[in-house]
């Protein structure tokens, strides 16, 4: 689903926030782990990369009740030349985020708010 623009602004400006404080928990399936090792990621550049996210990465949410941890929020960033996709979450409150996918796409992004790139 594609929420409206200002819902990824409240989302990001909720989640920026809580990132600072509780940190992130990230979900290292083998997918991910795979792609940092590929793309030569360290972890804190990964969490580097995750700040940078802004409206304009945004691709789609899902709704989940995946553990409690509320919908799912879908970005892609640019990183040298390779197209990332991030899948990341609030988590449960008074606790850390959540980053549940964190690789290269698989396909060809499609960006909500992007120029020429609407779905």
């Amino acid at each position: 689903m594609i929420k409206p623009r200002e819902d990824v602004e409240r989302f990001l400006a909720q989640f920026f926030p809580k990132f600072e404080v509780f940190g992130i928990l990230f979900l290292d399936r083998e997918k991910n782990l795979e792609a940092l090792k590929m793309l030569g990621i360290t972890a804190a550049e990964r969490k580097e990369i995750i700040r940078t996210i802004d409206v304009d990465d945004y691709v789609e949410t899902i709704a989940s009740a995946l553990h409690n941890i509320g919908d799912l929020w879908v970005f892609g960033k640019d990183y040298e030349n390779e197209e990332l996709y991030i899948k990341i979450a609030l988590g449960r409150p008074g606790s850390n985020t959540i980053c549940v996918s964190f690789h290269k796409a698989e396909h060809t992004i499609r960006y909500a708010y992007r120029e020429g790139n609407n779905c």
